[in-house]
C-alpha cells in the first residue's frame, strides 16, 4: 500500500488576521458566501464583509442553524447557487466549517475556513462529519480537495469561551494516540486510503508535545482573553498540527468511541472534544497502556477542565444496554477503531469504557 500525504493550500494564523481575509482570498473568486451562526456573524460579519469587498468580492452572509446535517447543507447550497457564489467562507466552529466545505463541494466553489474557536481540527481537513438533524453521527464525507485557505485570527480565538479552546485540546490530544495506533497496525490507513507517512506521524507527535508544553499556560491566558505565545502554540496544535496529523496519520479508537457516544441523547450537550477525551482514555485502557500513563492522561486533561468520566458528558446513570449500543456503533465495519493493531470486538470496547470511567473517578481532579 502506498503512503499518502495531503494538506490545505495555505494556512494563515495571527492576531488580527481576519481583517486580511480579502487579500489572502483575492485569487480564489469574485463572489463570496459567508456562513456562520448568529453569534459568529455578530462577531465577524462587518469586518469580513469589508475585507472581502475591498478585495473586489460581492458578499452575501447566510446564518447557519447549528447542525452539519444534509438538510442544512441542501438549504445553503440553494442560497449559494442563487447568489452565484464561487467562494464559500465557513466561519465559527467545526460544524459550521464542515457545512461550508460540503456546500463548496456541491457547488464547485473554493473553500475558506475561518475558525473563530480553536475547538476542532475541522478547518484544515478535506472531509466533513455529517450528523442527523438531531445530532447523531451519521458519516464522514470525503472531498477531492482541501480548503483553499485556512485563516485563524488568534484574537478571536482568545476572546471565545474557554470551554471551546479546552475542547480543542481534547480533540487534538487524541491525534498522537490514534496516529500511533494506525502506525503500529500493519493494515492501518490514513484518511486518504494509504499508509501514514513519517511526516504525518511526526506532526501528530509534535501536536502532543506542544500540548504537553503549552496547554496549561494557554488556558490561563484564554481565560483572560489574552494572546500569548502559548496561545499561538496551542491554537496551531488544535488546528493545523491536529488537522494534518489526524488525516495523514490516521485515527483509531478514540474517535470511534466518540461516534458511538453520540448515539446517547444525553451526550449531545457535550462538545466533540469533550466526548473525544473520554474516548481517548477508553482507547488507552483498550490498548492495555501502563497504569501510570492512563492516570497521568486523566490528571492532565482533568486539570485543564476536560471531562474524564461518563457523568461529565451527561451519562449519569450508566445502563448496560446503552453502553452495548455505544460499543456496537463504535465497532461498525467502516469505523476507524479497526486501525487498532489488534482485532476489536464490542464487548472489549464496552469494558474499556466502563473501566476508563472508573479510573476517571479515581484520578480526575474535577
Amino acid at each position: 500500500m502506498e503512503k499518502l500525504f495531503a494538506s490545505p493550500a495555505k494556512y494563515v494564523q495571527g492576531r488580527g488576521v481576519a481583517s486580511q481575509l480579502g487579500d489572502h482570498a483575492s485569487s480564489l473568486g469574485e463572489s463570496a458566501l459567508l456562513l456562520g451562526d448568529e453569534t459568529v456573524l455578530g462577531l465577524v460579519e462587518d469586518s469580513v464583509t469589508a475585507s472581502l469587498e475591498s478585495a473586489g468580492f460581492e458578499t452575501r452572509a447566510v446564518t447557519f442553524d447549528g447542525e452539519a446535517s444534509q438538510t442544512e447543507i441542501e438549504r445553503i447550497v440553494d442560497v449559494a447557487e442563487a447568489e452565484g457564489s464561487d467562494v464559500v467562507v465557513g466561519a465559527g466552529g467545526g460544524k459550521g466549517i464542515d457545512t461550508a466545505k460540503a456546500v463548496a463541494d456541491a457547488t464547485g466553489a473554493a473553500t475558506v475556513s475561518m475558525p473563530t474557536v480553536a475547538s476542532t481540527d475541522a478547518p484544515t481537513s478535506s472531509l466533513s462529519v455529517i450528523y442527523s438533524d438531531h445530532g447523531e453521527f451519521e458519516a464522514y464525507r470525503f472531498y477531492d480537495r482541501h480548503p483553499d485557505l485556512v485563516l485563524v485570527d488568534t484574537e478571536l480565538i482568545a476572546a471565545a469561551p474557554t470551554r471551546f479552546f479546552v475542547s480543542g485540546i481534547g480533540d487534538a490530544l487524541a491525534t498522537w494516540y490514534e496516529a500511533d495506533a494506525a502506525r503500529r497496525d500493519t493494515d492501518g490507513e490514513n484518511f486518504f486510503g494509504g499508509r501514514p507517512t513519517r511526516a504525518g506521524t511526526a506532526l501528530a507527535e509534535l501536536c502532543y508535545e506542544t500540548l504537553q508544553d503549552h496547554a496549561a499556560s494557554a488556558v490561563e491566558a484564554v481565560e483572560r482573553d489574552a494572546v500569548t505565545e502559548s496561545v499561538e502554540a496551542v491554537t496551531e496544535a488544535n488546528t493545523l498540527l491536529s488537522g494534518l496529523g489526524f488525516e495523514n496519520g490516521g485515527i483509531a479508537a478514540a474517535h470511534s468511541i466518540h461516534n458511538g457516544l453520540t448515539q446517547l441523547e444525553s451526550t449531545h450537550d457535550a462538545s466533540h472534544g469533550e466526548k473525544v477525551n473520554v474516548g481517548t482514555i477508553s482507547q488507552l485502557v483498550l490498548e492495555g497502556k501502563p497504569d501510570g500513563q492512563v492516570a497521568e492522561t486523566i490528571r492532565f486533561t482533568s486539570e485543564l477542565g476536560l471531562p474524564v468520566t461518563l457523568a461529565e458528558i451527561g451519562v449519569d446513570d450508566v445502563e448496560a444496554a446503552d453502553l452495548d449500543a455505544v460499543a456496537e456503533a463504535a465497532c461498525a465495519d467502516d469505523e476507524t477503531i479497526h486501525n487498532e493493531p489488534f482485532a476489536v470486538e464490542p464487548a472489549a470496547v464496552r469494558d474499556a469504557i466502563l473501566t476508563a470511567d472508573a479510573l476517571g473517578h479515581k484520578h480526575g481532579a474535577n
